[in-house]
């Protein structure tokens, strides 16, 4: 692919950075706020970004979206990152509404993605349980069938938003008696609905991001199953292909080189060569990285496909660089990286530098990414 912008993608490039500069509401960059703040901040920001249709950029324009190409998502969502603009990470934008559209009934498309795509709706995704991260398949959640309910029973934990998520994006089994991978459904769950309990876990960094969920006898109508019962599997796929296609940690790796950088010089006293020659490592990640990112979205352009290989080599690449880069803060700032002072300029690394321990594995951990790129990327066979 031709990895410069032609001159109607640099002047959206434009626009984005425009509107980033002078319309976005007040408030946006405040750094750590309480969770009730940022929430607000971030509904703010996406009611902004839904006046322009922006919210669900590459969505049909009959669903609320503009209709822009892969290419053009890029391009708005390394703009989004590279800023640190809130409220634009979107799961139901991300890989709810696109597997909706593929899989959904016609009343559920009405029903779920004009509401995603104008920023009324916030979605989680309950995927993980406590005995099936890695293993996906082997979550135990039960939906079973009830006249016109399901009737749920389980728990699910690492539900990234579900404290204030409207909708949760839920995988369960629905038939016990089948090859795991055979039994499960997805469905949309109101999580205000009776039965449904949520828990905190707070991370290493000190904030509020996961939660465990408890489903006790949650009955849900059974119109809100999506898709073919028990091949809940491929739409679960499908949607982490959507999510690792990603170019946010791209430029958030971008933006932390640029100012580790941009701290060197404001120092004026030099660096070790260790320092510099990792600085000069990075750089060249971030860019491979970036290329790959772009890559992607060309070949989403051209088939319209979600392409698997390409998709977990970027998000097994991004994740461990942004470790990789962590380390490099600590090296660069010492002692004064690993404390959480308020007078220290590496304060606002303090959060990267600990939340970038989940980033191996979150949606997937490398192992996995290995293994799928191994066998679903270049046909090898399974062990």
């Amino acid at each position: 692919m031709d990895f410069h912008l032609d001159p109607e993608q640099a002047a959206f490039q434009k626009e984005v950075a425009t509107f980033i500069e002078q319309d976005l509401p007040a408030g946006w960059q405040r750094e750590h706020p309480a969770v009730a703040e940022q929430m607000e901040v971030e509904r703010a920001v996406m009611r902004a970004l839904s006046g322009r249709r922006w919210l669900a950029l590459p969505w049909p324009k009959e669903y609320g979206g503009a209709g822009a190409t892969a290419i053009e998502q890029m391009i708005f969502n390394e703009q989004m990152a590279y800023h640190g603009v809130p409220g634009t990470v979107n799961m139901g934008v991300a890989w709810v509404g696109p597997v909706v559209m593929l899989y959904g009934t016609p009343q559920q498309k009405s029903d779920y993605l004009s509401n995603i795509a104008d920023g009324t709706d916030i979605w989680c995704t309950l995927y993980s349980e406590p005995a099936a991260g890695s293993d996906l398949a082997s979550m135990q959640t039960r939906a079973v069938r009830d006249g016109d309910d399901y009737v749920i029973n389980g728990q699910k934990i690492w539900t990234t938003f579900a404290h204030y998520a409207d909708w949760g994006w839920l995988a369960a089994r629905t038939n016990p008696d089948v090859p795991k991978h055979k039994g499960l459904s997805t469905f949309a769950v109101k999580m205000d609905t009776p039965g449904i309990t949520v828990r905190p876990l707070t991370n290493m960094a000190g904030t509020h991001e996961f939660n465990e969920v408890y489903f006790e006898d949650v009955r849900i109508p059974a119109a809100n199953l999506v898709g073919e019962e028990n091949r809940g599997w491929y739409h679960v796929a499908i949607g982490l292909d959507f999510e690792r296609s990603s170019i946010g940690a791209t430029s958030t790796a971008r933006r932390t080189v640029d100012d580790l950088v941009a701290e060197l010089r404001r120092r004026n006293t030099g660096a070790p060569p260790e320092i510099r020659h990792r600085l000069a490592e990075h750089a060249i990640a971030v860019q491979v990285l970036r290329n790959m990112a772009y890559n992607i979205a060309s070949i989403q352009e051209k088939t319209g496909a979600a392409p698997t290989r390409e998709a977990q080599m970027a998000k097994l690449f991004g994740a461990e660089l942004q470790q990789k880069i962590a380390g490099t803060v600590l090296q660069l700032f010492g002692m004064e990286g690993q404390a959480a002072k308020a007078d220290s300029r590496a304060l606002r690394y303090h959060y990267t530098v600990l939340r970038s321990v989940a980033n191996t594995i979150e949606g997937g951990t490398s192992e996995i990414q290995r293994s799928v790129i191994a066998t679903r990327g270049l046909g090898l066979p399974r062990e």
